[in-house]
């Protein structure tokens, strides 16, 4: 459980990736704390956001003890040194090895992320194909590091979960949704099967489980925005 005098709220969205790895970061270190839901983001943000985040005025947000920390990979950062005495550590103490975490939780958002996310965006089915395409270098470049960095583990912290665990495991739900929903497998047992069976092994962890959403609720999130957005456009 958490310290006591610790005071955390979580300023996020169910649905976002980046806001599920906080949560997932709480959740394997114990971590009570106030989820406040941002309802509406395109539209409405709430006073206590634009006041936590004046630069970026974005979620995640976690809020300690009255002193607000943005981005997701520095907030899961901050939860790992803020509460060192609950868990496990999630980034190694090695310095070269934390700085390699760094590096290829960069390369997760920068690359795979980005690619599965301009995907989605995409307006033609050319620049559909380019962003699968990228995603599925990404996916295979992850893959090798997976193989060399787990030295034969279930996860990227070894025998436990780590740092890395926690960034790709915000995108299992949309790894889930992309399948579900485009019958399209980021992460298979031919082009990568270590981070299949990875994704399988997180995701039946107590930790995870309480966590991440079900692929049924992100396709009905998904139709109520499609909803939403042609309701609007209809409007106008």
């Amino acid at each position: 459980m958490d310290r006591g005098g610790d005071d955390l709220k979580l300023l996020g969205t169910w649905a976002s990736p980046f806001v599920i790895r906080v949560k997932l970061a709480l959740s394997f270190k114990g971590q009570s704390y106030e989820n406040i839901e941002e309802e509406d983001l395109y539209n409405r943000k709430s006073e206590l956001l634009l006041k936590s985040n004046p630069v970026h005025k974005k979620v995640p947000v976690l809020i300690h003890n009255g002193r607000p920390v943005c981005e997701s990979q520095l907030i899961v950062q901050y939860i790992d040194e803020s509460f060192r005495n609950t868990g496990h550590s999630l980034l190694p103490m090695d310095p070269y090895e934390r700085a390699t975490s760094r590096f290829w939780a960069a390369y997760i958002d920068d690359k795979l992320f980005a690619s599965v996310f301009h995907g989605g965006r995409a307006k033609s089915e050319e620049e559909k194909a380019n962003a699968l395409k990228q995603a599925y270098t990404s996916v295979e470049t992850l893959e090798l590091d997976f193989r060399e960095y787990s030295k034969g583990k279930p996860f990227f912290g070894g025998d436990s979960v780590g740092y890395l665990d926690l960034i790709l495991g915000g995108m299992i739900p949309v790894v889930h949704y992309i399948e579900a929903h485009y019958g399209i497998k980021i992460f298979d047992s031919t082009r990568s099967p270590l981070l299949k069976s990875w994704m399988e092994s997180f995701g039946a962890l107590d930790a995870a489980k309480s966590v991440l959403p079900s692929v049924e609720s992100l396709i009905e999130y998904s139709k109520m925005k499609q909803a939403r957005a042609a309701a609007s456009a209809a409007t106008n």
